[in-house]
């Protein structure tokens, strides 16, 4: 056909067949558009490389780069002898990218769950994730990792962490406390010095493969800070001597529970701190609430007649009485409006020193009867009754001593003697310090003190020496606590029997106490035992605190090396024991 066209002289670009019929804007259009698309590409070009360069390469880095936290080493707490009670050792974090990790053999992953100490249901429930990260387990000691990375199982990987250790275990907890899986202070010493012990974390920049491994590491943003060691007041030894004996006693007397504190006498350290029932802090997986209550601080009783020397001590200082005072105690009870209160024992006429050795209710009674509430209101509040101890414990509890003006003639007699109020056991002691030192109040501390503390007078110097000869005497032979004296030295004391209130009202159950110090001729150390519901047949403060105060001050006065003040090696103890009213 193109050469029958060509031979009649007709071009092939005018063939008819090959007319163009588009119009001529139409080829513009196309290339307008063509150059439009082309615009914005270059456009687009220039916002991601020009405008967005930060985000993009933020998006980029968060593929493959990484921060990781470096983990400051919690400080170590120490007896004040440098003992270690909490120190931190090194474990790791077992975490996992689920979809790899399901992918391994399913024997690995049997000889994993064993090894994670869990089952392989609890394994597979862990994995069942559609996060790309998971924690398998934290705090796993570095041999059961090594044997893990062994398995060679891939999306398995470790991250450094800490857990704490205490040496010590049941016989610090109380005072020590734990810390959580995170190493945060949950309890105890661990919690109130948590900023302190804690430190501060520090973080570096790596770059990881899609397995996690870290392939090239870029840089260090901040180092980390390790947390402070801190000395606490405690002396691990007199501490050993008080836990045990405590134990013994509440198990000896069947009792629900107890307590016992050591305060020096010249420094207001607390040197001992325990509680029964205890637990083991290293493993907290059948913790009680019962277990984790630290009663000496956070609990509170009625003190009974360990309160009869505050009020004693009152009278002495406004001149209301002498030592040499008589009073008469007969019948053994006395009526105060509709109420009767008694004594244990009907004792006639007695001086006011023998009151105390005696226990007597009604001449404490009488004798608070004779000053005004606010005047004791003062001294109870003023020794810190009712006030939250400063010692910088989570959970130290006021106590309560109701206000003055609401008192009543009979509520002011039974306060006297340690009814109608209630105290901790560290308050008790605390308080108890105006008698072993010039009559003077110095501040406890938990931590380790050179410093010598300044005290607030209480009471004079001259009443503070009356009632250390009278609570001698009720620490001994004719007193109620014959067996709270120690083989050499003098001691000091009050025993307190209470009735307990449950429901709004007084029932049959006690709690036994017994609060003193030695050496009498210069006070080393005050001691506070409290026995909650012993029910062995015995429960009076004498016969169920006052042998634990005898043994822990008898060891505590040694191991400080406080030298005798007594020639009397063998103490007198009565077949009868005389008993303080209730």
């Amino acid at each position: 056909m193109t050469r029958s066209a060509a031979s009649k002289g007709v071009p092939f670009a005018s063939n008819p067949m090959l007319a163009a019929k588009l119009p001529a804007w139409r080829s513009r259009v196309v290339l307008f558009l063509m150059f439009a698309a082309f615009v914005a590409l270059a456009a687009r070009a220039l916002w991601l490389q020009g405008m967005s360069t930060d985000f993009l390469q933020k998006q980029g880095a968060a593929r493959y780069a990484r921060t990781l936290e470096l983990p400051a080493i919690r400080g170590k707490l120490t007896d004040r002898n440098g003992q270690v009670l909490a120190s931190s050792i090194p474990v790791r974090a077992v975490w996992a990218i689920p979809d790899d990790v399901l992918e391994a053999p399913k024997d690995k992953l049997r000889q994993l769950a064993k090894l994670l100490d869990m089952s392989e249901r609890e394994l597979y429930r862990k994995l069942d994730s559609d996060r790309s990260f998971v924690y398998l387990k934290r705090q796993v000691e570095l041999d059961t990792v090594d044997k893990i990375l062994k398995l060679g199982i891939a999306g398995i990987d470790t991250r450094k962490e800490y857990k704490r250790y205490y040496p010590e275990g049941e016989v610090m907890a109380h005072i020590v406390g734990f810390t959580n899986i995170e190493d945060k202070g949950q309890e105890g010493m661990e919690l109130a010095l948590q900023k302190t012990l804690a430190g501060v974390t520090g973080s570096r920049r790596v770059i990881k493969d899609r397995l996690g491994r870290i392939v090239e590491d870029i840089e260090a943003v901040r180092e980390p800070h390790d947390g402070k060691d801190v000395a606490l007041s405690i002396d691990s030894k007199i501490q050993y001597i008080a836990f045990s004996q405590l134990k013994e006693a509440v198990e000896k007397s069947k009792a629900k529970a107890g307590g016992i504190v050591v305060l020096d006498a010249k420094t207001g350290e607390v040197l001992a701190l325990a509680n029964m029932p205890t637990y083991n802090p290293n493993d907290r997986s059948v913790l009680t609430g019962a277990q984790l209550r630290n009663r000496v601080l956070t609990d509170t009783y009625e003190p009974g007649s360990t309160m009869k020397p505050f009020t004693v001590a009152l009278a002495l200082d406004h001149k209301v009485i002498t030592p040499n005072t008589t009073i008469q105690t007969a019948p053994g009870k006395m009526t105060i409006g509709t109420a009767t209160i008694g004594d244990a024992h009907a004792e006639g006429l007695l001086t006011v020193a023998q009151i105390i050795e005696k226990s007597s209710n009604i001449g404490t009674a009488k004798i608070a009867l004779q000053m005004q509430p606010h005047d004791m209101w003062d001294m109870f509040t003023s020794v810190g009754f009712g006030q939250q101890p400063k010692v910088g414990f989570p959970g130290a509890v006021a106590g309560r001593v109701r206000p003055y003006k609401s008192w009543r003639p009979i509520e002011q007699a039974t306060m006297s003697y340690g009814h109608g109020i209630s105290v901790s056991l560290l308050q008790m002691a605390h308080a108890y310090t105006i008698f072993a030192r010039g009559g003077d109040l110095i501040p406890l501390t938990l931590l380790r003190s050179t410093d010598r503390p300044i005290g607030q007078r209480i009471i004079s110097e001259k009443t503070a020496g009356i009632m250390r000869d009278m609570l001698e005497q009720a620490a001994g032979p004719n007193g109620t606590a014959p067996q709270a004296q120690v083989p050499g030295y003098r001691v000091a004391g009050k025993t307190g029997t209470a009735y307990k209130i449950e429901h709004g009202k007084y029932v049959r159950k006690y709690v036994a106490s017994f609060v003193g110090f030695a050496p009498v001729s210069d006070p080393r150390i005050i001691v506070a035992v409290m026995i909650d519901e012993p029910m062995a047949g015995k429960h009076y403060g004498g016969q169920v605190a006052g042998p634990v105060f005898s043994t822990v001050t008898a060891n505590a006065l040694r191991a400080l090396n406080v030298p005798p003040d007594s020639t009397i090696t063998n103490v007198v103890i009565p077949e009868q024991p005389l008993q303080e009213a209730l």
